[in-house]
């Protein structure tokens, strides 16, 4: 299992949010490039970025960063926040960007997503953010009737890369993934899916690799900030399987 560091970008900043709220806000480091140096140098294999200006203004932001981070590491990263048409699918891709990740348009536009698997076979995931279970859009600001795994089936046989699915009212509240409702996801299909949310101790990682169906990864953030989660420890476990 996949360990990602979270770097989530707002005004040029790395910060952490709590349950996707903008004015909930800590600011970790001024300098973004800096800070993925950092989990690289831990020993990180993938980078797990959030454009979160860009996923309220529907287009990148905090493009200036994202290309920082791709210029100062040499791991795959991963990207998601307002990316909605298929221009932007494919200048990010060209910008070095292992995979770009899909999420409002994965509800209002799911044709693109499909267009985009075809396009660039292994480089497109979807993320599937959900508050009890149904899908928030637009940086989590608007919510929807749609089931968290109705959305996942409904890309069964599209080519996606993987799922991110994030449980919003666990993220950045340092309370433990919800691991039930990911395990059940990932029973749903056989995508591979990503936990994220709420991932904030060495238990937590463990509780997620050892749910009972096998996840690609789990997704942390602001444990890893403050010191409740040691990088290198976390994989190491992870690798050794204890």
């Amino acid at each position: 299992m996949i360990l990602y560091p979270a770097i989530d970008l707002k005004d040029g900043q790395a910060v952490r949010l709590v349950q996707g709220e903008m004015e909930r806000v800590t600011v970790f480091n001024d300098d973004p490039a800096a800070q993925a140096r950092n989990f690289v140098e831990a020993g990180c294999e993938w980078l797990h970025l959030v454009d979160l200006n860009g996923a309220f203004a529907g287009e990148p932001v905090n493009a200036a960063s994202v290309e920082a981070i791709l210029a100062a590491t040499d791991v795959p990263a991963q990207l998601g926040g307002g990316i909605r048409d298929m221009k932007t699918i494919e200048t990010w891709l060209a910008k070095g960007l292992a995979r770009v990740i899909l999420g409002t348009v994965a509800v209002e536009k799911p044709d693109l997503v499909r267009e985009a698997a075809r396009a660039f076979p292994g480089r497109i995931a979807v993320g599937i953010d959900a508050r009890e279970g149904r899908v928030a859009t637009r940086g989590w600001a608007e919510e929807t009737d749609v089931l968290a795994t109705d959305l996942a089936r409904s890309f069964e046989d599209a080519g996606v890369a993987a799922i991110i699915y994030t449980d919003i009212l666990r993220d950045g509240a340092m309370k433990g993934p919800n691991v039930d409702a990911t395990a059940h996801l990932a029973r749903a299909v056989s995508i591979p899916v990503i936990a994220s949310g709420g991932v904030s101790s060495l238990d937590d990682l463990v509780a997620l690799r050892d749910c009972g169906v096998a996840l690609d990864g789990a997704i942390s953030g602001r444990a890893l900030y403050d010191g409740a989660l040691d990088l290198a420890a976390a994989l190491a476990t992870l690798r050794g399987g204890t």
